[in-house]
């Protein structure tokens, strides 16, 4: 009983088998390495791992720690147990109780404990073998004695009577053990291979989960940059809101107080106006003209103008407009107010202010015109007639004026104008003349070429070409650098954008945007921004 539960502590947990190079996880539990192994992958996703047994948490992978004791004793175990206890095979010559086997005899097809191995003949016809249920299988079907060879040429086992007298005679034969030998070195080797082989591939598992890992990553930084951006925009928009509705309400009170005002002035001249009606009406009426000659001016009593009435109301005749109105231009600035705050948000999701690509004139094959914008280069057939420096390109090649060497960044060519063209990236240090000189001609050079009447697009590096499995139909291209991970993408600007190609280098000097044209223009539409196609 005490052997069967020390046997139950060697399992593994999570197969309920033996351990296989048995570990240990900071908790104390052991498991095999595989086993472990498999329940840590499917746990990669949920940014948090556990133990199988006892749920202890680990924020990152746990390191597995090999349990050399462990090992040691279940060895130790194994070893002193009976191999029938391993077979589950009995002594055939026990019947009233239940042995393990140590050997069975093919002769005698029977299995045997120790204590009948002892009395069992040991004639040279009674070959013992390991503890076996098939022992018919260790004998020739048709002869009914020991397999002892191995035919080459058949790639069977085969009796002494095959080899002499059946239909192996004359075939090259072995001894079992020589053949099992000779066997045991191909799969050997064929083990060492597939170790290898399985090797790189946990390297490459590996290399493609960090991969995921730095992607997960990015995505993260990326939602929580946007995530701040628009909590900001908001805030600012609720801002902007609250104070145009201020201001709108400060108004429009300002506003009402003077209408008021002008409307109470209004109602008290209109009283005047009615007194001085019925006086004027009961002069009208009266019969005794002395009275009437006797009054003031009837001029006065009818005219309000002519009594400085304007004084007091401030001219009945003024009109609402004529009024202080809503001040329409307060309210149109801080809608200004508010594109500014989006150009703010945009300019910040770049990190950086934008800068112009611009050509650079003194690198410019004389065949090349550039624009007075530094940003169209066009083929033409006449000598420009630049001066001949060591830095300008005797094809029809320009660099940019700014170089890179950290950061991450894109800038846009259309190329609808272009006949046969190249753009990409190179360094200062690229030849000026010679062929070796064109863009991806050389190793210090990266691009992407095609044609308005050519049906090839692809990529050159090194005077290696890698043609694209489909034509470039946009009239935009993107060239993306990322100067610390080494890669040089592009992209193809259509509905949705498309990624064309990547180069993967270690970049070791600044690098130039550089074109090349056999005929037509290219023209630089874009500005420089953070790359996060």
């Amino acid at each position: 009983m005490a052997s069967a539960d020390l046997r139950d502590e060697l399992d593994c947990s999570v197969c309920l088998i033996t351990y296989t190079d048995p570990v240990m996880l900071r908790c104390g539990h052991n498991f095999c390495r595989v086993c472990i192994g498999r329940v840590l992958d499917t746990q990669d996703g949920a940014g948090v791992y556990s133990c199988p047994v006892c749920r202890e948490e680990y924020q990152e992978r746990p390191a597995l720690m090999r349990n050399f004791a462990l090992r040691k004793i279940m060895e130790n175990f194994l070893f002193a147990q009976p191999d029938g206890t391993e077979t589950g095979i009995c002594c055939t010559y026990c019947v009233d109780s239940a042995v393990p086997a140590v050997r069975s005899c093919l002769h005698c097809e029977a299995s045997l404990c120790d204590k009948h191995l002892r009395a069992h003949s040991k004639s040279p016809e009674h070959v013992l073998s390991e503890p076996s249920t098939s022992l018919e299988k260790r004998k020739c079907s048709v002869h009914k004695k020991v397999l002892e060879y191995y035919c080459t040429e058949d790639d069977a086992c085969i009796c002494v009577s095959c080899r002499l007298d059946g239909e192996h005679q004359g075939h090259r034969v072995e001894m079992l053990d020589e053949a099992s030998e000779i066997k045991k070195k191909k799969m050997k080797s064929a083990l060492q291979k597939t170790t290898i082989k399985k090797e790189e591939t946990e390297k490459r598992v590996q290399s493609l989960k960090k991969q995921r890992r730095k992607t997960q990553d990015k995505a993260d930084n990326l939602t929580k940059r946007v995530t701040a951006l628009f909590a900001d925009l908001r805030r600012r928009l609720n801002d902007l809101e609250t104070r145009v509705l201020s201001e709108i309400s400060r108004q429009e009170e300002q506003v009402s107080l003077s209408l008021s005002a002008m409307i109470q002035k209004l109602e008290v001249n209109k009283v005047e106006l009615s007194r001085k009606m019925r006086h004027i009406e009961e002069l009208c009426n009266m019969a005794d003209p002395l009275t009437v000659l006797q009054e003031p001016d009837t001029g006065d009593l009818c005219d309000p103008e002519e009594g400085g009435g304007d004084e007091d109301t401030g001219g009945h005749d003024r009109q609402p407009h004529d009024v202080d109105d809503l001040d329409v231009a307060v309210i149109s600035d801080t809608f200004h107010t508010l594109y500014d705050i989006i150009s703010g948000i945009r300019s910040g999701i770049h990190e950086e202010d934008p800068v112009d690509i611009l050509l650079d004139v003194n690198t410019a094959g004389n065949y090349l015109r550039i624009s007075d914008d530094l940003k169209t280069a066009t083929r033409t057939q006449e000598n420009q007639n630049r001066p001949e420096t060591a830095e300008r390109f005797q094809y029809n090649q320009v660099l940019s004026s700014r170089r890179f060497s950290s950061g991450r960044h894109y800038w846009d060519v259309e190329i609808s104008k272009a006949g046969s063209w190249r753009v990409g990236m190179c360094y200062p240090s690229m030849d000026r003349k010679g062929l070796q000189s064109h863009i991806g001609g050389n190793n210090k050079s990266w691009g992407l070429f095609g044609g308005k009447f050519n049906t090839q697009y692809g990529v050159i590096h090194n005077s290696t070409y890698i043609q694209l499995p489909h034509k470039i139909s946009s009239d935009r291209v993107r060239i993306c650098l990322d100067y610390e991970a080494g890669q040089l993408s592009f992209y193809e600007l259509c509905d949705p954008i498309r990624h064309l190609y990547t180069f993967t280098a270690t970049f070791t000097e600044p690098l130039h945007a550089v074109v090349w044209l056999h005929d037509g223009c290219l023209r630089i539409t874009g500005t420089i921004g953070i790359c996060d196609t």
